[in-house]
């Protein structure tokens, strides 16, 4: 059975444009066209349902950042060709594509010790690496020795690529990477609580 975008993203509870960013993103397996519309499997939508929440309380921390991001589009800045996030782009692009400038409090995003990156509110990739981070003009904040400790390639299954070697990433990534994570900013960076109890 398959259904329309709006049907799916009814079934999912969220906005038509939310659930196109998922499309857009190439994390969805199994599309089809009908004329200009984009016929979706129920199942795929099914295994979107059924996604689990991210396992926040297991990090050793009361409370970490979280990036908030769409679907890659072409930029024409120096130091990369994307911004955004894509399934389809190399481990080396979506590193740069996810990489960059934000009003944040650095300490903060440091402290958490990894920021996961959503998309429509499912985590599709995992950066770690947070120690450092370097101010500019404009009061924004990056961090130069961020990794991507792995990445989302299909969020039905889902399908992960992990890509860093250190152990710590690689663990963090299978904790965090295709569950759902709900927060809310009006910026790029959002603050969500573990409600774990650190020591």
């Amino acid at each position: 059975m398959l259904l329309t975008t709006g049907q799916a993203a009814e079934e999912l509870g969220c906005a038509i444009t939310t659930f196109r960013r998922l499309i857009a993103a190439g994390l969805l397996p199994g599309l089809s066209r009908r004329g200009v519309r984009v016929m979706v499997p129920l199942e795929v939508v099914q295994a979107l349902q059924t996604r689990r929440q991210a396992p926040l309380d297991r990090l050793p921390v009361q409370e970490i950042a979280v990036l908030r991001v769409d679907a890659a589009r072409r930029t024409q800045g120096p130091e990369r060709s994307w911004l955004g996030f894509a399934a389809a782009l190399s481990p080396d692009d979506l590193l740069k594509a996810l990489r960059g400038w934000w009003r944040c409090d650095p300490a903060s995003v440091a402290a958490g010790r990894v920021l996961p990156v959503t998309l429509a509110g499912y985590v599709v990739a995992v950066l770690t690496g947070l120690q450092r981070w370097e101010k500019n003009s404009e009061g924004r904040h990056a961090f130069p020795g961020a990794r991507l400790a792995g990445y989302v390639t299909d969020l039905a299954a889902p399908h992960t690529c992990l890509t860093s070697q250190t152990g710590g990433d690689r663990q963090l990534a299978e904790q965090l990477l295709g569950t759902r994570l709900v927060s809310h900013s009006g910026g790029a960076l959002a603050y969500v609580s573990t409600h774990a109890t650190v020591d």
